[in-house]
């Protein structure tokens, strides 16, 4: 029966070691030698490509709201500890006001509202737009930073990435990387 139980815990400590130590250092190791940039979170200087960020006036491209909150209640934007969406469903009074709010303050800014400008997403962390709502941005962008309207939606279009794959979702912008860009411009 000692043999036996022996086999087992030497088993069970191997496969502790296997599983716990070793493989998981493996596919740490590799997946900093492969792609480095992903495994430690997609950071710039300004933040991760993969949230969004807040963005505020017409001299940046803004990207859909957020709808995280802090378990206190109060909205805290892009916080990602609090993903999730907002709940609110399409008869709802609160998202009907919120919406129309944001609608309005495009509008003032110069930009034609479009529904993931005025919507949060599933996450409400999604840093992507699609092009369509990039471009509705670029006369305001433009405008705001006194560039010519070709060189901000020249810039828009070399920023949208096509679906993986060639099929797999829709082209889509980065806001942070696209923002990142319309800085360097003089």
């Amino acid at each position: 029966m000692l043999v036996h139980l022996r086999r087992s815990v030497v088993a069970a400590l191997f496969f502790l070691v296997l599983c716990g130590l070793v493989y998981p250092l493996a596919g740490t190791g590799l997946s900093q030698l492969a792609f480095h940039h992903q495994a430690n979170g997609s950071l710039t200087a300004d933040g991760s490509t993969l949230i969004g960020q807040q963005w505020s006036g017409p001299q940046w491209f803004q990207g859909r709201p957020s709808a995280t909150v802090s378990p206190s209640g109060k909205p805290s934007p892009y916080d990602a500890m609090a993903s999730g969406a907002s709940n609110l469903g399409p008869r709802s009074k609160v998202l009907e006001h919120h919406v129309a709010v944001r609608a309005a303050a495009l509008r003032n800014e110069g930009i034609t509202p479009t529904n993931e400008l005025v919507t949060s997403s599933g996450s409400g962390l999604d840093p992507d737009i699609s092009p369509r709502s990039a471009y509705a941005q670029v006369d305001a962008v433009a405008r705001a930073r006194h560039l010519p309207r070709s060189v901000v939606a020249h810039l828009v279009a070399t920023h949208v990435r096509q679906p993986e794959l060639g099929f797999l979702g829709e082209p889509v912008v980065n806001v942070l990387e696209l923002n990142l860009a319309l800085s360097k411009l003089r």
